[in-house]
C-alpha cells in the first residue's frame, strides 16, 4: 500500500513548522565488537571441525609405535537470510508535498529499519545462547553449556556450574575456566578472555571491576587483580540488544569464533511505477551470524 496524502496531510498544510520523529541517533555496529565480518559467495557457508590427535603415549623398548586417528568432528552451518523492507510514496503525495522531498526523509527511516534488524539478529545469538533449540552450534548443544561433547567421549563447559550475575568473583572463575578449556581430543588449548560483553544494565558494575585500581566493596588495600594483571584487555562493551539484564559473555581470542558472513551488502533502489505513477523505494540485503567453535566464549545467564 502506498503512503497518500490522506496519510500525510499535517504536511500538506501552510504554516508547519518542523517535523520530528525520524531524527534519533541509533545504535548501529555494535555487531563489530563481537563479529568478525567475512564475505561469501554462495547460499550457505560451511566451518568443519577438525579433531587431532590424543596426548603422546610412552613407547615401550622394543614395541610396536601406536597410530592414532585424525576425524572430522562437526559442522557448523551459516545459512544466509534476505533482509528487505520497500515503501513507496503515491505520485500525489510527492507533487503536493511542501516542505521536503519525502523519498529523501523516509529512505532515512528505511536504512534505521535495516541496520535495526541487524543488530537484533546479530544479538540473537547471545540472547539465545543458553537455549539449545534456538542456538544450537554444530556440536548439537547451545552456544553456552555445560556439556560441549568431545570426540574423546568426555565434555567440556563454557558456562558455569551454577550461573552467577557480575561480580568480581564469578568474573574470575570465568577467566580461570577459559584458560582450562582442553580441545576436542582433551588436549588443553591456550585460550583466554579478551572482551566482556555486557547489557547497558550491568554498565556501572563493569567500570568499577575493570577500571579501579583497588579491590571494589572492600576496605582491604588489594589490588584489582584483572587490572594488574592486564585481563580482558579490549575491556568491556555494552551491547543495547541484549535483552536478559544479568546474563554477561567473555569473548576469548578462540580463532574461529563468532563471523558474521556477508553474502550481498546493502543495496538501494528506487523506480516508478508505470500504471499509478507512485514512486517505489527498497533496501535490501543477504547475510547470516552465527559461530563455529562454542571456545570463542564463556557466559553465564546470571542469578
Amino acid at each position: 500500500m502506498a503512503i497518500s496524502r490522506a496519510q500525510l496531510a499535517k504536511e500538506l498544510e501552510p504554516g508547519l513548522n518542523a517535523l520530528f520523529g525520524m531524527e534519533y541517533a541509533r545504535y548501529e555496529n555494535q555487531h563489530t565488537e563481537i563479529f568478525t565480518t567475512e564475505s561469501s559467495d554462495r547460499a550457505f557457508e560451511e566451518e568443519v571441525m577438525l579433531s587431532g590427535f590424543g596426548a603422546a603415549p610412552t613407547k615401550s623398548e622394543g614395541s610396536g609405535i601406536t597410530y592414532d586417528d585424525a576425524q572430522e568432528s562437526y559442522t557448523a552451518r551459516y545459512n544466509h537470510e534476505t533482509i528487505a523492507l520497500a515503501f513507496s510514496i503515491t505520485e500525489e503525495a510527492i507533487e503536493d508535498n511542501l516542505y521536503d522531498r519525502l523519498g529523501s526523509r523516509y529512505t532515512k527511516a528505511l536504512a534505521r529499519s535495516m541496520a535495526h534488524t541487524k543488530q537484533v539478529k546479530a544479538a540473537a545469538i547471545l540472547n539465545n545462547a543458553f537455549s539449545a533449540g534456538a542456538s544450537a552450534g554444530g556440536d548439537g548443544v547451545a552456544l553456552c553449556s555445560t556439556a560441549h561433547p568431545l570426540t574423546n567421549g568426555s565434555t567440556f563447559a563454557n558456562r558455569p556450574t551454577t550461573d552467577a550475575d557480575l561480580n568480581e568473583t564469578s568474573l574470575e572463575d570465568a577467566l580461570i575456566n577459559i584458560a582450562g578449556f582442553v580441545d576436542e581430543r582433551g588436549l588443553k588449548v591456550a585460550l583466554r578472555g579478551m572482551k566482556l560483553v555486557i547489557s547497558r544494565q550491568q554498565q556501572f558494575v563493569a567500570e568499577r571491576l575493570m577500571v579501579s585500581n583497588l579491590r571494589v566493596g572492600t576496605a582491604d588495600n588489594d589490588v584489582n587483580a584483572i587490572r594488574s594483571m592486564s585481563l580482558l584487555p579490549d575491556g568491556y562493551v555494552v551491547n543495547d540488544f541484549l535483552t536478559d539484564p544479568d546474563a554477561f559473555f567473555i569473548k576469548t581470542d578462540a580463532p574461529r569464533g563468532f563471523i558474521n558472513f556477508e553474502r550481498t551488502p546493502l543495496s538501494t533502489g528506487m523506480e516508478a511505477d508505470f500504471d499509478t505513477g507512485n514512486m517505489r523505494f527498497k533496501a535490501r540485503e543477504r547475510y547470516s551470524f552465527g559461530f563455529s567453535d562454542p571456545r570463542c566464549i564463556f557466559g553465564s545467564i546470571g542469578a
